[in-house]
Parts: structure tokens; C-alpha cells; sequence
């Protein structure tokens, strides 16, 4: 049974935008596409840039530094210079906290 990892709260990431969210010695992105949420890692798999400090447009955010683009449904890569995908979360959503499987 995979264990809960409370992130944040529903009311932390607003509609349309990213949440860089720190949790013990690792950093995740969280993503609010109307009303449904979604987690990655919050490190570019390009470079030094934060996912959670990106651009989100529809279900694709775009690194804050060199404008690499990842799906955050499936963590794809959608835009160069990026080639490797982002790893993505099992997302939760309980007593309105975000939650994910690990």
C-alpha cells in the first residue's frame, strides 16, 4: 500500500498556476489545471530551472529557464531543449490537502 505524502493545501495552488512545494531534502511541482491537480519533480530534467516557478499553460508547464516544456498529465516532454520527461506523481486529494503516492 503506498504511503501519503501530504504537500500541500488545495487553497495553496491557484487555478491556472504552479506550487514549488519543499518536503524533507526533495522538491515537487504542483499544478492546478481547473480544478484537477497534478505533481512532478520540480527540477528541469534540462537544467537548473523550478518547474513549480514555470508557466502553465493548459496541462503544459514551461521551465522558468531555458522555456523547456513538459505535459503534466504524463510528464512528457513537449518543448526543447528538454529530451528527458519529468517523473510524475499519483495525486490525491483528502480534507482538502494534496497528497501523493510514494
Amino acid at each position: 500500500k503506498p504511503t501519503l505524502l501530504p504537500l500541500c493545501g488545495i487553497d495553496d495552488v491557484l487555478e491556472g498556476c504552479a506550487l514549488k512545494v519543499e518536503e524533507g531534502d526533495h522538491a515537487y511541482a504542483v499544478y492546478n489545471v481547473a480544478g484537477a491537480y497534478f505533481v512532478t519533480d520540480d527540477m528541469c530534467t534540462h537544467g537548473p530551472g523550478s518547474l513549480g516557478e514555470g508557466e502553465l499553460y493548459g496541462d503544459i508547464i514551461e521551465c522558468n529557464f531555458h522555456g523547456g516544456q513538459f505535459n503534466i498529465r504524463t510528464g512528457e516532454v513537449a518543448g526543447p531543449p528538454c529530451m528527458e520527461p519529468v517523473k510524475t506523481y499519483t495525486v490525491r486529494v483528502e480534507d482538502g490537502g494534496i497528497f501523493i503516492e510514494v
